[in-house]
């Protein structure tokens, strides 16, 4: 693959906007979501951007350190609300990126470590005591946004031979047993409505395979795990047990293969997903993050004929003017962003050059969409932050020194 410079042209435009974290702000639409400690929409995130630009040379320290300041300015939540995008775990993921191999931030990352480790403990107790009890799981348990998928990204990152490492992994590894009163539904199965609470529109509950909030973000980085180690006892069965669950699910369509987002307990009975409830392209719940856990998933237990179905499914999402005008917004998140980044990773570990020829166009597609923009979000999940990192990355073609996109489990 080649770098794209205009790509990267627009990512240095976008970096000159979000230089300076009041000017950024005053810029933003209202109502957002500008929590300092919030890698989404916050300060935290947004010095992930200037964070892989200096460490490419692109940036300077200085600017990192403004955000970075900006990040930690208050009091930083450890409690219960406190994840890999949100808090202590957040400012030590965006820290950690910063420092790298040097000795940058070590006092501040000690602290934040320590915090991140404390949460990650406390959270791991209650996930257990759970699956003790017999209850079903909140998506909060699990996911990467909210749970212990997130926060074991952080740590496989951070410190793979930690122990903390292995009883998370230990944990995903566990969430994937079977239980004998789910009657044929995943362990993981869920008791909520698909945004996190109860509703009596889901009275039995949903089994969800997006990377946000489902399956596939442990998924992903339990493959991590077998690729790159460190690994825990059971992890290669964890992988094949989810792996048979979203194959019995896995749809065709004229486009091509694809997953769906969630699964209701009446779809399940019935054997069934409704074609149009084929999800958007994007990495929360569509083929961005799905095929990326599957290639992923394939490549971790060398099963070519997954592998090649996963990038299958991005291919023909790529090639199909319809599915990508499902996503009329720029982001990581929901839109182009991350279609895009998850793509270029694909392409990166592909059997075939086929998704490195598309990517030009997608890249095109996103700078067409950012400039057309009548007022840009600053923000690192759906807004300018997230969507110049992808550029970046196409921009420089290199895989990110920042270690950005683990915070998408899409390395």
């Amino acid at each position: 693959m080649r770098p794209i410079p205009q790509a990267l042209t627009l990512a240095d435009v976008l970096a000159e906007e979000l230089s300076e974290p009041r000017t950024a702000w005053d810029a933003a639409p209202p109502g957002g979501r500008a929590w300092p400690q919030s890698l989404a929409g916050g300060a935290a995130g947004i010095a992930l951007f200037h964070i892989e630009r200096a460490h490419c040379g692109r940036g300077e320290w200085d600017t990192v350190h403004t955000w970075l300041a900006s990040a930690a300015h208050g009091d930083l939540t450890a409690a219960a609300n406190a994840g890999l995008y949100m808090g202590a775990p957040a400012l030590a993921f965006a820290m950690n990126a910063a420092a790298g191999d040097t000795s940058r931030y070590q006092g501040a990352l000690k602290k934040l470590d320590d915090a991140t480790i404390t949460v990650t403990h406390r959270r791991l107790a209650h996930a257990h005591a759970r699956i003790e009890s017999g209850e079903a799981p909140a998506m909060k348990e699990f996911d990467v946004i909210r749970g212990l998928a997130g926060l074991g990204a952080y740590h496989l990152r951070r410190h793979p031979d930690h122990p903390v490492t292995a009883d998370v992994l230990s944990y995903l590894v566990r969430l994937t047993e079977p239980r004998p009163q789910e009657h044929g539904l995943p362990a993981w199965w869920t008791s909520v409505a698909p945004n996190g609470e109860p509703s009596p529109d889901y009275p039995g509950g949903h089994g969800n395979f997006g990377m946000a909030h489902g399956i596939s973000a442990v998924l992903a980085l339990l493959s991590l795990s077998l690729l790159n180690g460190p690994t825990v006892p059971h992890t290669r069965e964890g992988v094949e047990r989810i792996c048979a669950w979203t194959d019995r699910w896995l749809q065709h369509d004229a486009t091509g293969p694809w997953w769906p987002g969630f699964i209701t307990p009446d779809q399940a009975r019935r054997d069934h997903v409704d074609p149009a409830l084929r999800p958007r392209p994007s990495w929360c719940y569509g083929i961005a993050g799905t095929a990326r856990a599957q290639q992923l998933a394939g490549m971790a237990l060398g099963d070519a004929t997954r592998q090649q179905t996963a990038e299958y499914a991005m291919l023909t999402t790529l090639q199909d003017p319809e599915q990508l005008d499902l996503l009329p917004e720029t982001g990581l998140c929901h839109g182009t962003a991350g279609l895009l980044q998850a793509a270029w990773r694909m392409a990166s570990d592909a059997t075939t050059g086929a998704l490195a020829a598309e990517l030009p166009h997608l890249t095109d597609r996103l700078t067409q969409q950012i400039t057309h923009l009548k007022q840009r979000d600053p923000e690192l999940l759906d807004g300018t932050a997230g969507s110049a990192l992808a550029l970046h990355t196409l921009g420089t073609n290199t895989h990110p020194r920042s270690g950005w996109d683990t915070f998408l489990l899409l390395a």
